[in-house]
């Protein structure tokens, strides 16, 4: 059966991902005023930005490269080895390079399917790797809309890596919502003795990629099918199409270059909307 799934990249593409997001972080904000708003994230100026995503990435450097696999080994690392203050934006920004050196480091130290403690289900090195590049593109989207609001200085994101982060950001709020859903459903929505949960495709314009969502309005949850037949069997209520970058920053919250196009049942992609403010952070 054909099929319209992403392609996972390779663990390569994910650190050289790290590595030039992060680096383009510093660039965008190093001639920005420190008290500039970010407006992207309300209350936050360009120096918690950019501390924000030092100590996320020093956090996880720390737990992967110790192999940390319990909860409170995690927490007492992280209350043991927190960053050196700074208050300044080139300090900041110092700390932010070696921060990441150190993630990258880290996560280069370990294979990706090594056993460390994640708040998600699943509790691998690889789970970091991949989290850590979705986390750098959209922070750097975020920098990059501070040094220049108009979008100006906004540098596209890879297409392949667009849709990979579509996929993380839907599987995530499924596994994450008030009503988690066990992995691998093959026919979401359909449990026995409930009334399916409505469906919704969602389509990378440019990728091929598309995923068949099932919205149950009642719970405020998401369940996403392992793949999409795409063979004219599955009858979605609605269908949210983009390119992969427009659909991973509509899911993020942050401005689309063109907004996806909406068929359909508006009231149920509205109520996607909403159920994606749900997502899990870091």
């Amino acid at each position: 059966m054909q099929t319209h799934a992403p392609t996972r990249p390779e663990p390569e593409t994910y650190l050289a991902a790290i590595d030039a997001d992060s680096a383009r972080v510093v660039e965008a904000l190093s001639g920005v005023d420190p008290a500039a708003g970010v407006p992207t994230c309300p209350g936050w100026t360009t120096v918690d930005l950019a501390r924000h995503l030092a100590e996320v990435q020093h956090g996880w450097a720390g737990i992967v490269q110790a192999g940390v696999t319990d909860a409170d080994e995690a927490r007492a690392l992280h209350e043991r080895s927190t960053l050196p203050e700074s208050t300044d934006l080139p300090g900041t920004l110092d700390l932010l390079r070696d921060a990441t050196t150190e993630l990258l480091a880290a996560i280069r130290g370990r294979p990706t399917d090594a056993p460390v403690w994640t708040w998600s289900r699943e509790q691998t090195a690889g789970f970091v790797l991949r989290r850590q590049a979705h986390e750098a593109c959209v922070h750097r989207l975020d920098a990059e809309l501070t040094a220049a609001p108009d979008g100006s200085a906004r540098t596209l994101v890879d297409p392949l890596l667009a849709a990979d982060g579509v996929d993380e950001v839907l599987r995530l709020v499924a596994d994450h919502g008030p009503m988690p859903t066990p992995g691998g459903t093959t026919s979401p929505g359909s449990g026995e003795g409930a009334e399916p949960a409505p469906l919704v495709r969602i389509v990378a314009s440019d990728t091929g990629a598309t995923w068949i969502v099932a919205v149950d309005v009642a719970n405020g949850t998401l369940e996403v099918a392992d793949a999409d037949p795409a063979d004219g069997t599955v009858r979605p209520r609605a269908i949210l199409t983009g390119t992969a970058e427009d659909l991973l920053c509509t899911f993020w919250g942050r401005p689309a270059v063109t907004d996806p196009h909406r068929v359909g049942d508006l009231l149920l992609l509205g109520e996607l909307d909403r159920v994606l403010t749900q997502r899990p952070a870091r």
